[in-house]
Order: C-alpha cells, then sequence, then structure tokens
C-alpha cells in the first residue's frame, strides 16, 4: 500500500526535486534539526530552562522552514526551466505550499 501512496504523490501533474546538490543540502538541514529537535527533548527531560529550551525549539524551527523555501525555491526553478512542465500548474501549486509556511 505505500508504493500506492508513493504513486499518488508522484502523479504526472506533481513535481519532484532533480537537483541532487539542492536535495542533498535539504537533507542534510533537516537531519540536523531532526538532531536539534532530539536535544529539545533531552532539555525537557533534564529540566532546562524554557529560555534555553525555547532558544532550541527556534533553532529547529528555522532549520525546517529553511529546508521548505529552498524545497520550493529549487522545485520553482526547475519548472521554470523545464519546458516540457506544465510551468503555471505546477507553480500554482508551489506557490500555495509557500503561502502554507507563511
Amino acid at each position: 500500500m505505500a508504493a500506492d501512496a508513493h504513486d499518488a504523490r508522484t502523479s504526472a501533474d506533481a513535481h519532484v526535486l532533480q537537483d541532487q546538490v539542492q536535495l542533498h543540502a535539504i537533507v542534510t538541514r533537516l537531519k540536523r534539526a531532526h538532531g536539534q529537535m532530539g536535544a529539545v527533548v533531552r532539555m525537557l527531560e533534564e529540566g532546562r530552562s524554557c529560555e534555553d529550551v525555547i532558544t532550541q525549539m527556534a533553532a529547529v524551527n528555522k532549520a525546517i522552514n529553511t529546508a521548505a523555501f529552498t524545497l520550493i525555491s529549487s522545485s520553482l526553478k526547475e519548472c521554470i526551466i523545464d519546458p516540457a512542465i506544465d510551468s503555471d500548474d505546477v507553480t500554482t501549486k508551489l506557490q500555495k505550499l509557500f503561502l502554507s509556511l507563511a
């Protein structure tokens, strides 16, 4: 069933980022955010100050948002460059994603 769900998400009208450099940068940033999130949980369990915890949570939030904005901007760039892609349709979808982060 997981393969069916994946196929639905990668239908002809969906865009999958092809830029391996940007993809690697996004994955690296998200892995870092994952580690930071683990640190937040440990800090809470250890009874660290609210200020320290919130500072770390802000770093996680920034890392995730930066990864998301990088994904959207890289995808838009690919859609604009590739004449085979219905860039208007994909651009509209990516703009909605961008607004969901704002």
